[in-house]
């Protein structure tokens, strides 16, 4: 006499089995190839599309530039925060250090997304010179050795990538970041 299996056995064999017949199915097709971990994160796929990506990622990066340049450089200067002997001058030079290198490092980013569209690369290469200055500017701020020079270098490279921006469709609008960011 056939002994009876019980049902709960078959409920797993079954949900195995089909476990095992999804994951094989999901990892390739019948060319042998295997599909990537990165394939789960959306991405452009059409040219119009990486380009709308790319003044997107654009306009967010230089804004962070932006709007850290005039929270913890422009603004603490023009308040007279990096004068000898004004009061909270060190915190208010090792800010601007930190926001300086996160300007920087937004503005590289931003130059980055630039080559995505062509006539926003066009109207940013030109910048890329400035952009790389800052670098040595940013360090002597976090050293506490600002001048007007460097504040306003950091003005006009600001300023000139807003104005590429805007010629190219990708109006840039100052975003202060949170502290975390700038330390992130």
């Amino acid at each position: 006499m056939p002994r009876s299996v019980p049902l709960h056995r078959l409920l797993v064999a079954l949900l195995l089995s089909c476990t095992v017949l999804a994951g094989t199915t999901a990892c390739g097709g019948d060319d042998g190839t295997r599909a990537s971990s990165s394939s789960a994160s959306p991405s452009p796929t059409t040219s119009a599309q990486k380009q709308k990506w790319a003044k997107t990622r654009f306009v967010a990066n230089a804004g962070l530039a932006a709007g850290a340049t005039y929270q913890w450089i422009v603004k603490p200067y023009r308040a007279g925060k990096f004068k000898k002997g004004a009061n909270g001058r060190t915190v208010a030079m090792v800010k601007a250090g930190v926001a300086g290198v996160f300007a920087y490092n937004r503005l590289q980013a931003a130059a980055d997304n630039a080559k995505g569209d062509p006539l926003l690369s066009k109207a940013v290469a030109p910048l890329t010179a400035g952009i790389d200055s800052l670098k040595d500017v940013a360090t002597r701020m976090g050293k506490g050795q600002t001048g007007a020079g460097d504040v306003d270098a950091f003005e006009s490279v600001i300023d000139s990538v807003k104005d590429a921006g805007r010629s190219a469709g990708a109006e840039v609008v100052d975003k202060v970041p949170s502290t975390s960011q700038l330390g992130g």
